[in-house]
């Protein structure tokens, strides 16, 4: 691996791009597929405004190495010209958008329970909120080529779709921006209100802020507890997951929050540690307060209140989420 101190300053790398010229040859080095291909001088040549060869070899000559390979008689895109060729095709520096109110019609709102919830976008951020009782329940940012290549009914479903995949390579410890490593850290978001994690990527800064419950969406428990009950977990949007999910923070020393989601009498509990790990998976009847699968539940009643025995597991598995998931602060 080479040392990051040997890499050119980002001031240089972004003064080479300050040309039409050369934002056009990274242009014409990707197909209208979005594909990388390989053109040869005079090709590239054709796809500027350059009136003479001489002039166009030099701003060729400013690209090469750096965003431009030359391969045999034509060149192609290195690593960084596919990244910025791809990001000036979906507008990521020079599009913003604001949307009008697309309605989320037959999504009932967490705060409320009405069924007002619309999403507005300002400068590509999409809020999520309610238009009976004025609450945000969710505010991320969504590229511009999304919107563009989205209707209105579409747009809710692909933004939903992006953002899971984002927690989840989050929730994994990878970011979906750069692929840097990721730390993670944990708080209440109020009292009441769901415990969140907030995610920050050591690379690059990304980050994202969410409640606990849905760093679980993707888990593979919850994904055959709901298959099991004839559902698709996928099948509810992030701003409305469905009134069967609850959390708790069961401790704060070491950090673990119980997340629980019941479906035909049975429930799921999952253990989250501060970065997000689930140390421990449980299933078993609510109905009887007997463990499903044999697996040792914490001993509910069927109402959800706990008993003294209930208290002694969840800080012993607080315990081991304390020793397995030490996910550090960088928020």
């Amino acid at each position: 691996m080479s040392d990051p101190r040997d890499a050119d300053a980002p001031s240089d790398a972004f003064q080479v791009l300050g040309s039409e010229t050369r934002l056009r040859v990274l242009r014409a080095l990707v197909d209208d597929d979005g594909r990388p291909v390989r053109r040869t001088f005079s090709a590239l040549h054709e796809a500027t405004d350059e009136d003479t060869s001489a002039g166009f070899a030099y701003h060729l000559r400013q690209l090469t190495d750096r965003y431009v390979r030359k391969v045999d008689e034509a060149y192609e895109l290195t690593y960084a010209g596919t990244e910025v060729a791809r990001a000036v095709a979906a507008g990521t520096y020079t599009e913003s958008v604001d949307r009008d109110p697309v309605d989320l019609s037959g999504e009932t709102c967490p705060l409320c329970g009405n069924e007002a919830l619309a999403a507005r976008v300002t400068d590509n951020v999409t809020t999520v909120s309610c238009e009976a009782c004025g609450g945000d329940v969710l505010e991320l940012p969504f590229p511009p080529s999304g919107h563009g290549t989205h209707d209105d009914e579409a747009l809710p479903s692909a933004f939903d779709t992006h953002h899971r995949h984002r927690i989840a390579e989050f929730a994994a410890g990878v970011c979906p921006e750069c692929g840097g490593a990721v730390d993670a850290d944990a708080e209440r978001a109020g009292d009441p209100g769901p415990a969140t994690v907030t995610f920050t990527c050591v690379a690059c800064g990304a980050r994202l802020r969410c409640p606990t419950a849905l760093t679980t969406l993707d888990h593979p428990a919850v994904v055959s507890f709901y298959r099991d009950h004839g559902r698709d977990v996928r099948d509810r949007p992030l701003w409305n997951v469905g009134d069967e999910w609850r959390e708790r923070v069961v401790s704060e020393d070491p950090w673990c929050v119980r997340v629980v989601t019941r479906l035909d009498g049975e429930e799921l509990a999952l253990y989250v540690a501060r970065d997000a790990t689930v140390v421990e998976t449980r299933r078993r009847s609510v109905e009887d307060g007997k463990d499903v699968e044999g697996e040792h539940g914490d001993r509910e009643n069927a109402d959800g209140k706990g008993d003294a025995s209930a208290d002694r597991t969840d800080r012993e598995v607080a315990d081991e989420a304390g020793r397995e998931g030490s996910g550090s602060a960088s928020a």
